[in-house]
């Protein structure tokens, strides 16, 4: 072949490689499913006492820090004084499916209460004779139902989304197919269905400090919890230690504070793709929790195991979906001695920036120290600085209500 035609050839060629690769790549086409499948994610979230289990304990923040959009039980303001042991914390629920189809979703929670939800829910028990603290007492199990959620693959997407930033939106950010539910105000859009709760049932494991520094971990439960992870933050410098799977117990020593948000993140994301979730299900899970995991303060977070989950938080789907997997991360605060020292420090000095920073754990944080505080003259102190807390927030949250 003459030498300009084979030029011309391959320079065609190549034209032709930079057209077809200088192209954004097609969007990805959407699995055909069978059936509904059904993928859920959730936290709970505890504090442990000097014996290392959780103990009943007061946030005193209601429901700031949700969309105005999102349905309460009874009002606003009612959590402020609902003890628990466990806040249930931003369960979501997606679902996937090629085509329309329409499913009745039930929730039901062992020992606690569902407070808040979206979209609308047919029923919320129990309906009545609930009151501030009553969760101390006997009572019939929370529940909330959806008795008609259309799973709607061509739908024209109309979530409801308020002008100020809430990690609430995060969880958005998957492939999941939209949800149609119909309520006396119309129809309302959704990814998911969400709801959270508070409950006073024990969880599966407790954390101990050790005079060394060590964490004693003991497993309380009868199912292997398939992920450990020891945390702390003091200021900008954070660390962790991953400490695997626990059959029983274990000791995890205290983490070097050398390590990243961005690192621990990805950890987290892939133990989450490891027991089901999808890994854009994975990735919107811990930037909705990014600002609370990963605060000031020491903690165990932890992976539930899912029969455990099943049996304080049963869930029943009709018509039942062809797959589902449901994946918790719990999470067990830890008062440690530099948290003591950091809020003695602050009540001292009425550096109320610190004391911010420990936010809703800032009640059950003086009740531990109070309990281990032997200067009376001190004790007082705490008592004092308590009330004064009780006072503000209980003030600061009937306004904004």
């Amino acid at each position: 072949m003459p030498r300009k035609p084979l030029l011309l050839a391959l320079f065609a060629l190549l034209a032709s490689c930079f057209v077809i690769s200088s192209h954004p790549a097609a969007k990805e086409a959407r699995p055909v499913y069978s059936g509904p499948t059904a993928h859920e994610w959730g936290t709970f979230t505890s504090i442990a006492g000097r014996d290392g289990s959780a103990v009943e304990w007061l946030p005193l923040t209601g429901s700031t820090d949700l969309p105005g959009f999102v349905e309460h039980f009874r009002y606003n303001g009612f959590k402020l004084g609902l003890r628990g042991t466990v806040r249930m914390e931003t369960p979501v629920l997606y679902f996937y499916d090629s085509r329309e189809e329409t499913v009745s979703v039930k929730v039901s929670f062992a020992k606690g209460l569902i407070t808040e939800w979206y979209p609308h829910a047919a029923h919320v028990e129990p309906a009545a004779n609930i009151f501030d603290g009553t969760l101390l007492q006997p009572h019939p199990d929370g529940s909330i139902a959806w008795d008609s959620v259309t799973i709607s693959p061509n739908v024209t997407e109309e979530f409801p989304r308020e002008n100020s930033g809430n990690h609430y939106y995060a969880a958005r950010m998957t492939s999941s197919t939209p949800l149609r539910v119909q309520s006396s105000a119309g129809e309302q859009q959704e990814k998911f269905l969400f709801y959270r709760g508070v409950s006073t049932f024990s969880v599966p494991l407790s954390a101990t400090l050790i005079p060394s520094g060590e964490l004693y971990v003991e497993n309380h439960g009868q199912e292997e919890i398939p992920n450990t992870i020891r945390f702390e933050r003091r200021g900008e410098k954070v660390g962790y230690r991953i400490g695997g799977a626990l059959q029983k117990e274990a000791l995890l020593d205290p983490p070097e504070l050398t390590g990243t948000i961005g690192d621990l993140g990805r950890e987290l994301e892939g133990m989450l793709v490891a027991q089901g979730l999808y890994q854009d299900e994975a990735h919107a899970m811990v930037e909705t929790w990014r600002g609370s995991w990963f605060e000031e303060g020491s903690r165990l977070l932890y992976i539930v195991p899912t029969a455990f989950v099943d049996g304080v938080l049963p869930l029943s789907i009709h018509p039942a979906p062809t797959q589902t997997e449901r994946v918790f991360v719990g999470r067990l605060e830890i008062v440690t001695p530099a948290t003591e020292n950091a809020v003695e420090g602050a009540l001292a000095t009425h550096d109320s920036a610190t004391l911010k920073m420990f936010g809703r754990f800032l009640e059950p944080i003086l009740q531990v120290m109070i309990q281990k505080e032997s200067n009376p003259a001190k004790a007082q102190r705490f008592n004092q600085a308590l009330n004064t807390y009780y006072s503000k927030e209980i003030a600061r949250n009937i306004r904004r209500d």
